[in-house]
């Protein structure tokens, strides 16, 4: 599928050149522009059970936009919630996990379903909610920050909060950095060790830190008393 990433990698945006009767399929909201002749219609994705799965583990919108051009080839612009990069991927019946909310647009053969990390997420206390994507064709992901690539061969370990994708040829498991002295005020919290051979993606600025840095300069309710 034609298509350009443009203002990589501090706002970038993704511009598909869609081929008559070729469709894509977009996480709701992420429509910048398009034109006349490309038609849009709104769906839940892989019907209303699932699409309630990722409503309820993924926070992500429930519904699924899908832009087809009609009649002629036609322009459909495209960019993520948060400010930060888009990457492009194409599958050739690989599967790649992807964090929740970096999902933004596919080819109409690839299919995503939602899955979850498993207890060891869960009692890593942060969020390891992923989409599974695999298939035949395009993938685009967002990142917060610019999208860094890492080849595993071995182990590697990051910051939960950095992970954007990884390829299903690399294992994970949740830990702590240090013991509890080094948790509680080294700054680093819960990482990922990821073993295996194949590529992980990372972003480059943790929205988690971005909250802790502006949180001081929010508006404070003035108490009554």
């Amino acid at each position: 599928m034609k298509h350009e990433i443009i203002q990589k990698p501090d706002f970038a945006m993704l511009k598909i050149s869609l081929e008559q009767d070729e469709s894509v399929s977009a996480e709701s909201g992420a429509m910048l522009g398009k034109d006349s002749n490309v038609d849009i219609k709104t769906s839940v994705k892989g019907g209303l059970l699932k699409g309630f799965k990722r409503k309820l583990l993924n926070d992500e919108s429930l519904f699924i936009n899908t832009f087809t051009a009609t009649n002629k080839p036609g322009e459909l612009l495209l960019a993520p919630s948060t400010p930060g990069d888009i990457e492009h991927l194409e599958l050739n019946g690989n599967t790649v996990f992807l964090q929740s909310g970096s999902y933004l647009a596919s080819g109409n053969g690839v299919e995503t379903d939602t899955k979850w990390g498993g207890a060891k997420a869960f009692f890593g206390g942060e969020q390891i909610f992923m989409i599974k994507c695999q298939g035949q064709g395009d993938l685009w992901f967002s990142t917060y920050g610019a999208v860094h690539t890492v080849d595993v061969e071995g182990s590697y370990i990051v910051d939960t909060g950095a992970i954007v994708a990884f390829e299903d040829t690399l294992d994970f498991r949740v830990k702590s950095v240090g013991g509890l002295k080094s948790l509680l005020f080294s700054g680093e919290g819960l990482v990922c060790e990821f073993s295996g051979v194949g590529k992980l993606y990372l972003q480059t600025r943790l929205p988690a830190g971005f909250v802790q840095w502006v949180n001081p300069f929010r508006p404070q309710k003035k108490s009554n008393n």
